[in-house]
């Protein structure tokens, strides 16, 4: 199912067929490094590709859920599935809603994850959400600076959600759309 397109991407639902790319994106340390508690656990095979895409597409929660992003640029990158975007229920939380990508290095810095971002953002909102977290690691600074570029507020850190304390950003619907971030 489409979730959304933009100039350049479409954001849709995972498929089992996906499991080369995202084996691909989740296998590499670059990438997984950045993602939850304790050490990187890196994907090892296209088996764990496809559970873990089943556990993806189980996540379909409007607004929430967990989305592949395809380039449709015309670029080098056109056609390919580069990464995921993701609004899913903070763990430990009481409702709160986090958003996330995690982008293959072949598409880091071509502003895919802020255009991704933002239609995600676009879809929590006008399904009702308030507000959207995101949290960092610490270190993480390229994804530190897609929040900044997509409007999000850093609010300092913070250890409520996550075993370790992670930098903090949050977006209301109305500073959003004050802002402009949407577009």
């Amino acid at each position: 199912m489409l979730i959304a397109t933009t100039e350049r991407l479409r954001i849709r639902d995972w498929q089992i067929d996906d499991a080369p790319a995202a084996l691909d994106i989740m296998s590499r340390l670059e990438v997984v490094r950045w993602l939850g508690d304790g050490e990187p656990v890196l994907m090892k095979d296209l088996d764990e590709a496809r559970t873990r895409i089943g556990t993806w597409m189980l996540r379909d929660d409007p607004p929430c859920g967990h989305w592949a992003i395809e380039v449709t640029d015309g670029g080098p990158l056109d056609g390919r599935t580069i990464g995921t975007v993701l609004l899913v229920p903070l763990p430990n939380g009481d409702g709160e809603v986090e958003i996330g990508w995690h982008l293959h290095p072949d598409a880091w810095g071509h502003g895919y994850a802020s255009e991704a971002a933002r239609a995600v953002l676009r879809r929590g909102f006008k399904g009702g959400l308030t507000e959207i977290h995101a949290v960092t690691d610490l270190t993480n600074e390229p994804s530190q600076a897609v929040c900044r570029r997509i409007g999000m507020e850093h609010r300092g850190i913070i250890d409520k959600w996550y075993a370790t304390p992670s930098q903090y950003f949050v977006i209301t619907g109305e500073q959003a759309s004050a802002g402009g971030n949407l577009d």
